[in-house]
């Protein structure tokens, strides 16, 4: 198994029970193609670095994975029929690295 590192980036007009089922029906992708979800953040609403749809700040929530690469594969082409979903990138990793990220400590 690969470690992964996963940042999903949603739509900032989503209600809150919208994102909940948006993030749980992720999980439950992942857990159900025998992959395992070590660690995950909500580092809630922020600023883009760029707009993206002509959205100024969106809803990130941030995943550490393991993983097959062909899990990832069948992934993308999940995440790319969501409508909710803005961004998503995997990155793989060595090791993980330790919670909490640097980012979930500056909205506090």
């Amino acid at each position: 198994m690969n470690k992964f590192e996963v940042v999903l980036i949603f739509n900032p007009d989503l209600a809150t029970s919208t994102l909940n089922t948006e993030i749980e029906k992720f999980k439950s992708n992942i857990k159900s193609k025998s992959a395992k979800i070590i660690n995950e953040e909500n580092w809630g609403l922020r600023d883009l670095s760029y707009n993206i749809n002509k959205f100024k700040k969106a809803f990130y929530n941030f995943f550490q994975i393991e993983a097959s690469g062909k899990l990832i594969k069948d992934l993308n082409n999940e995440l790319n029929q969501s409508e909710n979903l803005l961004r998503y990138l995997f990155i793989k990793v060595d090791e993980h690295q330790e919670l909490p990220t640097i980012l979930n400590n500056e909205k506090k």
